[in-house]
């Protein structure tokens, strides 16, 4: 897919993942998902790719609140999120490549703001890396369908530390069209070993 649907744009949960749902139907067994997220990591710098070792959902909505889908459990098992051995060859081709790789807990949020220092500093203090305004809902739908998910964030700005930064949408896009073509090299090759 090119782009995806976002909640704060004005989608229900439903709506943002029915892509899933769809590819799900069609018999996908792998999803690779990306977005641009702010990192709240010390070690983290701007362009860096960071490869989602899990996530913590503070999306107002759950995307399988209500009668549940005859494609997955009632209460499904999260605690792989993002597949462990796609995680492992995103490393193993990263190191042949000469890759710089971070990995780290995504934090969904629904957005359209950018969070506050205060707001950075909190979701740091509760485990997150990096934060933004979707994936979370797209995985807990792949998941729910049986789906294996490998995940990656480009860090395209930094929050939370002593000296706040103001993050322009225009500044994002471009961090993010910055790092693209190597996280893209990367899933490639992914794709061609799986």
């Amino acid at each position: 897919m090119e782009g995806r649907f976002h909640y704060y744009e004005g989608y229900t949960m439903k709506q943002v993942t029915f892509p899933e749902r769809v590819m799900c139907e069609l018999g996908i067994k792998q999803l690779f998902v990306s977005n641009a997220a702010g990192g709240m990591n010390p070690d983290f710098q701007i362009g860096d790719l960071m490869v989602i070792d899990d996530h913590i959902n503070f999306f107002p909505e759950h995307p399988l609140h209500g009668k549940n889908n005859p494609q997955g459990p009632r209460f499904p098992d999260m605690h792989e999120a993002y597949d462990r051995a796609l995680r492992d060859l995103a490393d193993a081709i990263a190191a042949q490549k000469g890759i710089r790789l971070q990995h780290g807990v995504y934090v969904g949020l629904q957005g359209p703001t950018y969070e506050t220092p205060a707001e950075y500093r909190m979701y740091r203090l509760l485990g997150g890396d990096a934060v933004g305004m979707s994936t979370v809902p797209e995985v807990i739908v792949a998941r729910h369908c049986g789906i294996k998910v490998f995940g990656i964030s480009v860090i395209t700005d930094l929050g939370g530390f002593d000296n706040p930064v103001e993050v322009s949408h225009e500044e994002v896009q471009k961090a993010a069209n910055a790092a693209q073509p190597i996280m893209t090299a990367l899933m490639r090759e992914m794709i061609q070993r799986v």
